[in-house]
């Protein structure tokens, strides 16, 4: 099951109290402050492209998921994206323990 950053994210993953987000270098602890944040996002429409994907399973029988692609916010330019998440099976439920998401934006200035 992989769901990327998108509205639905906040009712599809499951989150825990100890769940961390880090957002373009900001960090939020808890199931509260990332549901905060993530319903926050200053946008309204949003579509995304994989370009790749890969997933290890980790000695303590999580799932570790690195993705790569681009997304288009609004009217915003099409722009790349990198997101690192770890889920843990939890009495039967996937959750989503760790997350880390950054826009793949570069300055050559």
């Amino acid at each position: 099951m992989i769901l990327f950053f998108q509205q639905h994210m906040l009712n599809d993953i499951s989150r825990i109290d100890a769940s961390c987000l880090t957002w373009e270098g900001q960090q939020f602890q808890g199931k509260a402050a990332i549901v905060e944040k993530l319903s926050t996002l200053p946008f309204t429409k949003i579509a995304h492209s994989i370009t790749a994907q890969d997933h290890q399973p980790t000695p303590d029988s999580c799932i570790l998921s690195m993705v790569v692609g681009q997304l288009k916010a609004d009217d915003d330019p099409i722009m790349g994206f990198h997101q690192s998440f770890i889920l843990k099976n939890i009495n039967e439920a996937w959750v989503c323990t760790n997350d880390m998401f950054r826009l793949a934006l570069h300055n050559f200035g």
